[in-house]
């Protein structure tokens, strides 16, 4: 898959940290500070181009994820978007956190996609599992 990138800065170019790594570092296009229970949108400085058939997912980095409380909230880039890749972050830690300029802030994922084709039934399927929901397997 190729990915096509317009850099609107001086922001450092993503980057697989490690060979087999699933996620492409992201970093931070301007410095922030989230305060405890606030969220932020984080610029990256970035516009991207990548085939269809394909979405951007926004994941955390574990590293400000499990040391700092800050998570990354959903993120879902349509192949057809061509703005600023941005990341919506959420400070679920004690303490503020501070978001250095290019910093890194999150990895993208790539995944193929498929577009279901919508049949309005009057019934679903019988399975073994059936409407059973959250827990309906045990804890």
């Amino acid at each position: 898959m190729k990915l096509k990138i317009v850099k609107l800065s001086d922001v450092p170019t993503p980057i697989y940290a490690n060979p087999n790594d699933a996620g492409l570092d992201l970093y931070a296009n301007e410095a922030h500070v989230i305060e405890p229970g606030q969220r932020a949108l984080i610029g990256t400085g970035l516009k991207m181009e990548w085939p269809d058939g394909y979405a951007g997912l926004i994941w955390p980095r574990s590293g400000i994820s499990t040391k700092h409380g800050v998570n990354t909230l959903a993120g879902v880039i349509d192949s057809g978007y061509r703005g600023e890749i941005k990341v919506a972050l959420i400070n679920l830690g004690q303490e503020a956190f501070t978001i250095e300029k290019h910093m890194r802030i999150a990895q993208m994922l790539f995944q193929r996609v498929d577009q279901a084709e919508i049949e309005i039934v009057e019934e679903l399927s019988e399975t073994a599992r059936g409407e059973g929901s959250f827990g309906s397997t045990g804890v």
